[in-house]
């Protein structure tokens, strides 16, 4: 993976905002690595900085816009998509009024300043996020699926459905490079039906656009242009789609599959994206953290020793509720002499078993001053989902279902990394710690 990458020099583009009408002029300024990229609104009395983020998004029909919560920046999606697309992870977007320089409508203006000032290499490897589990997005008739695929690249396929003769329906699928953004979405620009313009400035939004500025359609054809490309409008929303990606703050890696879906619908998958990458750094912050159980503890609440104790430390426990803990795989386990040679894989009944003892040292939280041992009682709904080999570290994530007064159930997963390797739901039964 390349470090991270800021602007060379600093570069200007003048030019009417598209809502507000107001004349915008919109400086790319080089920053410091792990910046990110910020918004500077610089004709208040004191500037306003709005780092961006999901977090920073506040709602607006038909466009994405940014807030620190009194200050607001609009129409950012076609900037930020000449910013994602050509891979700028840090910088400054300085500019002298509320809305960003419509230009054309479309994200070329942006990405041409931006190829003009040039590019620097800084001393910081760059953060990506790498879609590895499915996510779905629904709003109404919107769909949106994010997707994992084996390629180090994004790679979009959007299905649009218009209600209007010149558009109906449109497919295209695009894969992320500079190259082919440059030749292929970049010069799209935004449409809208004529029915929607009239309405519009009867309200007072737009007034100072015509055909020339705007795509307008009309039931014959573009009012006053033409297009630029048959399928123009499909590919403007690939073009919104990456300008709202840039919102998670990296670069995304997999598949994503649109249908209908506008910005809304764009920023609803940001989100859940989002939570994935916290939960990611959750986990790393976890285990890099003094374990609430070492082996030592563990011992003694577990009765297992050399070679079937399974857990190596606790990480996480929430009460009697979930517990997290973590076994270390090596070469040197016993069980890969014959498991097999040549070919090392754990088997998974120890998976399982492993589950089960971290089930126990959650029982072991209610059971402390009771008397009793959770015993295993039974295995249901088992699935082996991924090998597990030398070298890999299972996180052994376990949920108390339910707990009666002689038995108990827990749902568990085994992990290594974000992946699913095991799962299972144990049973077990509570006994008595000295039968008489």
């Amino acid at each position: 993976m390349r470090n991270q990458i800021t602007i060379t020099n600093s570069i200007e583009i003048t030019g009417k905002a598209l809502f507000s009408g107001e004349d915008v002029t919109l400086i790319f300024r080089p920053a410091e690595p792990d910046t990110g990229i910020v918004f500077v609104r610089s004709d208040l009395n004191e500037p306003v900085r709005i780092p961006l983020h999901i977090d920073s998004v506040a709602h607006r029909p038909r466009r994405t816009a940014v807030t620190d919560g009194s200050v607001a920046i609009e129409t950012v999606e076609h900037c930020l998509a000449a910013v994602h697309a050509l891979g700028v992870d840090n910088l400054i977007i300085e500019l002298n009024g509320g809305e960003l320089p419509n230009i054309d409508g479309s994200c070329e203006p942006f990405a041409a300043k931006l190829l003009e000032a040039g590019f620097t290499e800084l001393d910081k490897p760059r953060e990506v996020f790498v879609i590895e589990e499915p996510v779905t997005i629904k709003n109404g008739d919107a769909v949106l699926y994010a997707l994992p695929d084996k390629n180090d690249q994004l790679s979009i396929i959007y299905d649009l459905h218009y209600q209007h003769p010149l558009v109906g329906r449109q497919l295209y699928q695009f894969n992320l490079t500079v190259d082919a953004f440059m030749k292929d979405i970049a010069p799209a620009r935004t449409f809208v039906l004529e029915s929607e313009a009239r309405e519009f400035q009867a309200h007072g939004i737009g007034k100072h656009l015509t055909g020339r500025d705007v795509l307008v359609l009309a039931e014959e054809g573009p009012i006053d242009n033409e297009f630029r490309y048959t399928d123009e409008c499909v590919r403007h929303k690939i073009g919104d789609l990456l300008g709202d990606l840039m919102l998670l703050g990296r670069p995304v890696f997999g598949r994503i599959v649109a249908y209908r879906s506008g910005h809304q619908c764009n920023q609803a998958l940001v989100r859940e994206l989002n939570t994935q990458i916290q939960k990611q750094l959750h986990k790393r912050k976890l285990r890099a953290a003094e374990p609430l159980l070492d082996i030592r503890k563990i011992q003694k609440i577990l009765p297992h020793r050399y070679p079937f104790l399974l857990v190596d430390r606790v990480i996480e426990i929430e009460g009697d509720r979930r517990a997290v803990g973590i076994k270390n795989v090596t070469m040197n386990e016993l069980f890969f002499q014959g498991h097999f040679p040549g070919q090392p894989i754990m088997p998974g009944v120890l998976i399982l078993e492993a589950l089960a003892q971290m089930s126990g040292l959650l029982f072991a939280q209610r059971l402390e001053h009771t008397g009793q041992l959770a015993v295993l009682l039974s295995m249901d709904k088992c699935k082996m989902r991924k090998p597990v080999v030398p070298g890999d570290q299972l996180i052994l994530d376990v949920e108390a279902v339910r707990i009666k007064n002689r038995t108990g159930d827990c749902r568990c997963k085994a992990l290594v990394g974000d992946t699913v390797v095991a799962e299972a739901q144990i049973r077990f039964i509570l006994v008595d710690a000295d039968p008489v």
